[in-house]
Protein backbone atom coordinates (compact mmCIF):
# COMPACT_ATOMS: atom_id res chain seq x y z
CA UNK A 1 0.00 0.00 0.00
CA UNK A 2 1.28 3.40 -0.96
CA UNK A 3 1.43 6.06 1.75
CA UNK A 4 -1.02 8.23 -0.19
CA UNK A 5 -3.58 5.38 -0.14
CA UNK A 6 -3.08 4.97 3.61
CA UNK A 7 -3.54 8.69 4.19
CA UNK A 8 -6.75 8.63 2.13
CA UNK A 9 -8.07 5.66 4.12
CA UNK A 10 -7.25 7.11 7.51
CA UNK A 11 -8.59 10.53 6.49
CA UNK A 12 -11.89 8.91 5.49
CA UNK A 13 -12.11 7.29 8.92
CA UNK A 14 -11.28 10.49 10.79
CA UNK A 15 -14.96 11.42 10.99
CA UNK A 16 -17.43 9.81 13.39
CA UNK A 17 -20.28 9.08 10.98
CA UNK A 18 -17.95 7.50 8.42
CA UNK A 19 -16.23 5.42 11.08
CA UNK A 20 -19.59 4.24 12.41
CA UNK A 21 -20.81 3.47 8.88
CA UNK A 22 -17.75 1.37 8.13
CA UNK A 23 -18.05 -0.51 11.42
CA UNK A 24 -21.72 -1.20 10.68
CA UNK A 25 -20.89 -2.49 7.21
CA UNK A 26 -18.14 -4.73 8.59
CA UNK A 27 -20.62 -6.23 11.05
CA UNK A 28 -22.98 -6.97 8.17
CA UNK A 29 -20.55 -8.78 5.94
CA UNK A 30 -20.83 -10.64 3.65
CA UNK A 31 -24.28 -9.40 2.64
CA UNK A 32 -23.88 -5.66 3.16
CA UNK A 33 -26.70 -3.20 3.73
CA UNK A 34 -28.85 -0.94 1.59
CA UNK A 35 -27.99 2.74 1.95
CA UNK A 36 -31.38 3.48 3.51
CA UNK A 37 -30.81 0.88 6.22
CA UNK A 38 -27.37 2.31 7.00
CA UNK A 39 -28.95 5.76 7.32
CA UNK A 40 -31.71 4.40 9.56
CA UNK A 41 -29.39 2.49 11.87
CA UNK A 42 -27.03 5.44 12.21
CA UNK A 43 -29.88 7.97 12.46
CA UNK A 44 -28.36 10.09 9.69
CA UNK A 45 -30.29 11.81 6.87
CA UNK A 46 -29.92 9.86 3.63
CA UNK A 47 -28.42 12.77 1.69
CA UNK A 48 -25.80 13.31 4.42
CA UNK A 49 -25.01 9.60 4.51
CA UNK A 50 -24.60 9.54 0.73
CA UNK A 51 -21.74 12.04 1.04
CA UNK A 52 -20.07 9.97 3.75
CA UNK A 53 -20.43 6.74 1.78
CA UNK A 54 -18.89 8.46 -1.21
CA UNK A 55 -15.83 9.43 0.83
CA UNK A 56 -15.45 5.84 2.08
CA UNK A 57 -15.86 4.52 -1.45
CA UNK A 58 -13.29 6.96 -2.87
CA UNK A 59 -10.86 5.80 -0.18
CA UNK A 60 -11.39 2.20 -1.34
CA UNK A 61 -12.87 1.02 1.96
CA UNK A 62 -16.36 0.13 0.71
CA UNK A 63 -18.01 -0.97 -2.49
CA UNK A 64 -21.55 -0.64 -3.79
CA UNK A 65 -23.78 -2.67 -6.05
CA UNK A 66 -27.17 -1.70 -7.41
CA UNK A 67 -29.87 -4.29 -6.75
CA UNK A 68 -33.13 -3.11 -8.26
CA UNK A 69 -33.93 0.25 -6.71
CA UNK A 70 -31.49 -0.23 -3.82
CA UNK A 71 -27.77 0.30 -3.59
CA UNK A 72 -26.12 -2.29 -1.36
CA UNK A 73 -22.93 -1.19 0.38
CA UNK A 74 -20.29 -3.63 1.58
CA UNK A 75 -17.03 -3.23 3.45
CA UNK A 76 -13.90 -4.16 1.53
CA UNK A 77 -12.37 -6.31 4.25
CA UNK A 78 -9.11 -6.96 2.41
CA UNK A 79 -8.54 -3.24 1.91
CA UNK A 80 -9.30 -2.54 5.58
CA UNK A 81 -6.86 -5.26 6.60
CA UNK A 82 -4.21 -3.80 4.30
CA UNK A 83 -4.76 -0.35 5.83
CA UNK A 84 -4.40 -1.63 9.40
CA UNK A 85 -1.34 -3.71 8.52
CA UNK A 86 0.22 -0.67 6.84
CA UNK A 87 -0.07 1.16 10.15
CA UNK A 88 1.38 -1.75 12.14
CA UNK A 89 4.00 -2.94 9.64
CA UNK A 90 6.98 -1.57 11.55
CA UNK A 91 5.58 -1.80 15.07
CA UNK A 92 7.97 -4.53 16.14
CA UNK A 93 11.12 -3.06 14.62
CA UNK A 94 12.50 -6.58 14.29
CA UNK A 95 11.56 -7.47 17.88
CA UNK A 96 8.40 -9.61 17.84
CA UNK A 97 8.09 -9.53 21.63
CA UNK A 98 7.12 -5.85 21.37
CA UNK A 99 4.02 -6.68 19.33
CA UNK A 100 3.02 -9.74 21.34
CA UNK A 101 0.61 -7.84 23.61
CA UNK A 102 -0.95 -6.12 20.59
CA UNK A 103 -1.43 -9.43 18.79
CA UNK A 104 -2.90 -10.99 21.93
CA UNK A 105 -5.39 -8.12 22.31
CA UNK A 106 -6.41 -8.42 18.66
CA UNK A 107 -7.01 -12.15 19.02
CA UNK A 108 -9.09 -11.65 22.19
CA UNK A 109 -11.17 -8.95 20.52
CA UNK A 110 -11.78 -11.01 17.38
CA UNK A 111 -12.79 -14.06 19.37
CA UNK A 112 -15.30 -12.08 21.42
CA UNK A 113 -18.58 -10.44 20.48
CA UNK A 114 -16.76 -7.06 20.37
CA UNK A 115 -15.39 -7.94 16.96
CA UNK A 116 -17.72 -8.06 14.01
Amino acid sequence: MESSEAVSGFAALAQETRLNALRLLVRNEPHGLPAGEVARQLDVPQNTLSTHLSVLSNAGLITSLREGRSIIYRAKLEQIQTLVLHLLRDCCNGRPELCGPLADDLMKTCSSKECC
